[in-house]
């Protein structure tokens, strides 16, 4: 159970933990994403990271831009060495050879580490109930390698291994719902987080951090590159996708869902696609289907969080 009387929200510390120098591309949101959780992680904590962008970007021999202990570890099992870390340290304070204290555990992965390659060692660790934080930075495809689909791209987004043309019109699955999957294994703390709203995603990872047992955060993280946007776009694109609900923003607490932005009209999802290159091939008929499914997808959410209100 998470007391938040515990937590006052704080404006963000000047410290900087994830620095700059690093190699990303310009106006990558996953950069920004890293940056706010590593302020909210603090100096006391360990970070394990699979193989992706922000690995590449931040560990080329023989410099980092970490400044708290960081591993990298294969495009796999980020959760399983999150998992391994959290249990050696309890273990090393058990037995005296470590001082008893707060140590933050996170693991850390692409949508491509978390929802495809990683979900087995995700899901074997929130399971098995390690005292851990997950943090997915989602751009909806494998961007570090080329712009692959993955199962969170979004359907009818066009990518390398999912292209747009006269037989196909790019993705044709749906999202996959990572954060609903995490919530059915009944984990303390489930979110969602877009760095366009850094404050939100700086409070829901120390919301995280309170949680004795595992915590699970999914942050949308815009990739002008792999979306075909402006570099200086990544902020606008992240807003005008939680403003449409392409990619809402809640929280499940202790299996109760809440919203943490809800718009009493929410623009169209036209709003989102225009400019994105990714999108432009899509027809009318397309686009009302896919806002048919987002709309049905939104009131869902909405139902789940009123229900528990009531």
């Amino acid at each position: 159970m998470i007391n938040l009387d515990l937590y006052a929200p704080l404006m963000l510390p000047k410290e900087e933990l994830f620095t700059s120098g690093h190699r990303a591309c310009q106006g990558c949101a996953e950069a920004l994403a890293v940056r706010i959780v590593c302020k909210a992680l603090g100096r006391n904590s360990i970070v394990a990271m699979a193989t992706g962008c922000m690995e590449i970007v931040s560990s080329p021999l023989p410099t980092t831009a970490w400044q708290i202990p960081w591993i990298h570890v294969a495009f796999e099992n980020a959760a399983a060495v999150a998992s391994g870390v959290e249990s050696g340290l309890k273990a090393l304070m058990r037995k005296g050879r470590l001082p008893h204290k707060k140590i933050t555990i996170a693991g850390m992965a692409g949508d491509g580490g978390t929802a495809d390659i990683g979900l087995q060692a995700l899901s074997g660790a929130m399971e098995r109930g390690h005292d851990m934080i997950f943090v997915c930075y989602d751009n909806e495809a494998y961007m570090n390698t080329g712009i692959q689909r993955s199962s969170a791209t979004p359907f009818g987004a066009s990518t390398t291994t999912s292209p747009a043309g006269k037989v196909k019109a790019g993705q044709e699955t749906w999202k996959k719902n990572m954060p609903e999957i995490m919530a059915a294994h009944g984990i303390p703390y489930v979110a969602t987080a877009c760095s366009a709203y850094p404050i939100d995603l700086y409070e829901k990872v120390k919301r995280a951090a309170l949680v004795k047992g595992p915590a699970y955060v999914h942050c949308l993280s815009v990739c002008p590159t792999g979306w075909r946007i402006p570099s200086g776009d990544a902020i606008r694109y992240g807003r005008l996708a939680v403003e449409t609900a392409a990619f809402p923003l809640y929280e499940v607490i202790d299996g109760k869902y809440q919203l943490t932005f809800d718009s009493p009209k929410l623009k169209p999802i036209t709003d989102y696609f225009k400019g994105q290159g990714r999108f432009r091939h899509l027809t009318p008929e397309a686009v009302a289907r896919i806002q048919e499914r987002i709309t049905r997808d939104y009131e869902k959410l909405r139902a789940k969080c009123e229900n528990v209100n009531k």
